[in-house]
């Protein structure tokens, strides 16, 4: 009986030892150069002095948070403690970062140019491209960046990785369509869009080949217009693309094959894509600005609308919880939906302006 008890009792402080995780979330306030931090479902502070946060962006990789504001200052922050560590301004507007092992890269619009940094944002180098750089993104040793002035995509490759600082140096550069303006990455395949060509441009990294891609309805009409990629869902077997000046969202296969349209209340923006890919969001602009919609994946029907007193802006599923967070910008409200019975759980308040959601996920 002593040998069970002892068992039961050293697996009870074993279990109450294991950190669990939780959920901190970081709210872009477009409009006051600020950040609101929510905790444990409350508004718990705002990091202040964040420069122009019109189209503020935040990553996360391990204990380090990085933000970018649209007047091309890089911030580095302590997540836990919301404090700023460091901050580089890179130019008058920057567009997109990626964060590496031992670097950041940033890509500039203004002076045309792709800043690497340090982890805490010194200056290793800035390669002038003599074009606005977009697009930004990391396979293996390899950086990877459209220049949209010069209708190119340019593969760089770090010829000291892991032997201390990088020092990326041209591999390959691809002539694409007219226009690159955005990109996104699935595994070693990067895909980048463009303004003036209707169709998609496909690089293979592993194996350094470039195609194109039109993508077409199922009545072979081409997609005239599309937003930008981190508009997009990628499921594992399906591409999802709000269609721009359609009520629909458009669902492909994974070599873009049409599989079907699917009528929407408005106007599609912003689609995302819950972590166990079985919904999918939609938020509006236009009269149905206030309006999400939630999607079958499975079904490809619409399974719930929410409205809510003002324009969504940005949505974000947690990874914990089930929640979706929903940022009602001149409500100045972050609005949850239970997930799991699909109803307005609560709205949290003291925020200004909200646009950007981002979830850092933390120890307890």
């Amino acid at each position: 009986m002593k040998s069970i008890l002892s068992m039961l009792l050293l697996g009870s402080l074993l279990f109450a030892g294991t950190p669990t995780a939780q959920e901190k979330i970081f709210v872009v306030e477009r409009e006051s150069e600020s950040v609101a931090v929510i905790h444990k479902g409350l508004t718990k502070s705002h990091m202040k002095d964040m420069h122009n946060m019109n189209h503020g962006i935040i990553k996360f990789d391990g204990k380090d948070g990085y933000l970018i504001s649209r007047d091309g200052y890089v911030v580095h922050f302590d997540p836990v403690t919301e404090k700023k560590l460091q901050e580089y301004k890179t130019s008058k507007s920057a567009i997109g970062f990626v964060i590496g092992e031992d670097y950041v890269a940033v890509a500039n619009y203004d002076d045309k140019s792709v800043d690497i940094l340090t982890r805490d944002l010194k200056p290793i180098d800035k390669i002038k491209t003599g074009s606005k750089n977009v697009g930004i993104k990391i396979y293996k040793d390899y950086l990877i960046f459209a220049q949209m002035d010069s209708d190119k995509v340019t593969v760089l490759k770090n010829e000291n990785a892991g032997k201390g600082l990088p020092k990326f140096k041209t591999f390959k550069e691809f002539k694409v369509g007219e226009m690159p303006f955005d990109a996104m990455i699935q595994d070693n395949i990067y895909i980048v869009g463009f303004f003036l060509t209707k169709a998609f441009g496909v690089i293979d990294l592993d194996k350094m080949e470039f195609s194109e891609i039109k993508v077409t309805a199922k009545n072979n009409k081409p997609v005239l217009k599309v937003p930008h990629f981190g508009f997009w869902s990628l499921s594992e077997e399906r591409t999802f693309i709000p269609a721009v000046g359609d009520n629909k969202v458009m669902v492909y296969d994974k070599a873009f094959k049409f599989i079907k349209s699917i009528e929407t209340q408005g106007l599609p923006v912003f689609t995302a894509l819950s972590p166990d890919e079985k919904y999918l969001a939609v938020t509006y602009s236009g009269k149905d600005f206030p309006t999400i919609q939630i999607i079958d994946t499975k079904t490809l029907e619409i399974m719930k609308t929410f409205k809510f007193t003002g324009k969504v802006l940005h949505v974000r599923w947690s990874k914990l919880d089930d929640y979706l967070y929903v940022s009602v910008n001149d409500s100045n409200q972050v609005n949850v939906i239970n997930t799991k019975e699909w109803f307005l759980e609560r709205e949290i308040f003291q925020l200004k302006a909200p646009s950007g959601i981002f979830i850092y996920e933390m120890e307890e």
